[in-house]
This record gives structure tokens, C-alpha cells and sequence, in this order.
């Protein structure tokens, strides 16, 4: 009897694995993204806040890859989700702040550790707050900004600094707390961002928009920090204009 029952079984014991085992191709991924978060920290440490930097922006890159390639390949798991949260907490919220206060908040002393933990505390809550609005949230934006974007603003005023070779002097430390505490806190706020997640890649597009993404790359390539920088700065501003925006619209239609 036993030879007939067990082609039948190979089956159901493939399937069991299938279920207790974790997807590779987009957890590789969210792995490559935490060693890019650790790799920032580890950088900034030894002084090579450029290094830092970059290591930030190449979190950013993994860390938008991995969830949808997930979705493109059916691989997505629980596991997944908790392990992509957990790996944005150190690429996006511990990394940075321990970034920025390495490079210019260290000598501010109270003030600037305090910065610092408004932004680590900022992502912590803009992650947890996330995971727990994944049903009710609207697809089309981020309630507050999202925490790659705000990790990629402060990396790009470190990278841009030390690309053009400013002194962290004073000025520079005043600059780096605000932008530090303005992230942290965009970061917890209900102004929405838009989230880019309405495009669909498996869509065909119009030649203009690959037109525009060529151009774009050529802009990048031409100087990555100030270009990534004001990008950022552009996105993060993105969120207060459509809520004044919409704000205004809505208070023209109320009674008078």
C-alpha cells in the first residue's frame, strides 16, 4: 500500500515547504537594503560621511524594488512585510539620524542629540502607523512623508556639503538641525505625499514618458548630489503645497 500512497504525498509535503519557507528573490533585496543602512552607519563612524550618503541612496533604490518585485513574481509573505519594516526602521530611521549627528549635531550637544531622536522616533511612528493603515489608507498618497524620502533628504544635504567642500561651521549645523527635525516631523504628520504607486509598470506608456526618465537619469548623472537633493527638497515641500492647495479649495465651497 505504501508504494501507491507516496506519489500522492510528494505533493502535499512540497506545498507544506513552500508554505514554511521564505520567498529569496525579494528578501534578497530588503537584505541588500539593510546592509546599505548598516554600511551608512558603519561609514559615517569612520568619518566618510560621503560614503554615508550614498549608502542611504542605495537603501532607497533596494528598498523600492523589493516590494514590487514581490508583487510582479506572487512572492509576497508576511514574512516579507515584517522583514521590509524592520530593515526600513535601520536604513531609513536609525541610519540617518545617526548620520546627521556624527556629521554636524554632536557639537550642539543637548540640542543636537535631541534632533536627532525626533527623527529616529519620527520614522519609528511614521513605520508603525503605516503597517497598521495599510487597509484604510489611500493608495494615491503617504499620510505624512514617507521615511526613504525623508532619510534621502537628510543624506542629500550631507553628500551635497561635502561635495562642495562647506566647513561645518555654525550656519551649516543650524541647517543640518532644521532639516533633521523638519523630516522627523513631516514624517508623523497627515500631509499627504503623493505615492507613485497608481503607475503601472506592466502598462504601456507613451514615448514622451520615457523621454522624461532618460532625461531625468541625464540630470542625475551630471551631478547626483545637488540634483538628488533638490529633488528631495522639492518632494518634501510637494506634500504642504497640495495640502494648502486643497485646503483653499475646500474652504472656497463652504457657505458663506
Amino acid at each position: 500500500m505504501s508504494e501507491f500512497h507516496t506519489p500522492d504525498r510528494k505533493p502535499l509535503i512540497n506545498a507544506e515547504l513552500r508554505r514554511r519557507g521564505i520567498y529569496l528573490l525579494p528578501n534578497l533585496f530588503t537584505t541588500g537594503a539593510l546592509f546599505a543602512g548598516f554600511y551608512a552607519i558603519v561609514m559615517a563612524m569612520n568619518a566618510r560621511f560621503d560614503q554615508s550618503a550614498v549608502g542611504i541612496f542605495v537603501a532607497m533604490v533596494l528598498d523600492g524594488l523589493d516590494g514590487r518585485i514581490a508583487r510582479m513574481t506572487r512572492t509576497q509573505s508576511a514574512f516579507g512585510a515584517e522583514y521590509d519594516s524592520l530593515s526600513d526602521m535601520v536604513s531609513f530611521g536609525a541610519a540617518p539620524a545617526l548620520v546627521m549627528y556624527v556629521w554636524a549635531l554632536q557639537p550642539m550637544g543637548r540640542l543636537g542629540w535631541i534632533a536627532a531622536f525626533v527623527y529616529c522616533a519620527g520614522a519609528a511612528l511614521r513605520l508603525a502607523r503605516f503597517n497598521t493603515n495599510l487597509e484604510v489608507a489611500d493608495k494615491r498618497f503617504f499620510q505624512g512623508l514617507p521615511s526613504p524620502a525623508a532619510a534621502a533628504l537628510c543624506a542629500g544635504l550631507v553628500w551635497l556639503s561635502d561635495d562642495l567642500g562647506i566647513v561645518r561651521e555654525a550656519t551649516l549645523r543650524a541647517v543640518a538641525c532644521g532639516v533633521t527635525l523638519f523630516a522627523g516631523i513631516t514624517m508623523v504628520t497627515n500631509v499627504p505625499f503623493y505615492s507613485f504607486k497608481d503607475i503601472n509598470l506592466r502598462r504601456s506608456v507613451p514615448f514622451w514618458a520615457i523621454l522624461l526618465i532618460v532625461l531625468g537619469l541625464i540630470l542625475i548623472s551630471i551631478n547626483p548630489p545637488v540634483i538628488l537633493f533638490l529633488g528631495f527638497v522639492a518632494y518634501s515641500l510637494s506634500g504642504y503645497v497640495y495640502w494648502i492647495w486643497k485646503l483653499n479649495n475646500s474652504r472656497r465651497f463652504l457657505p458663506k
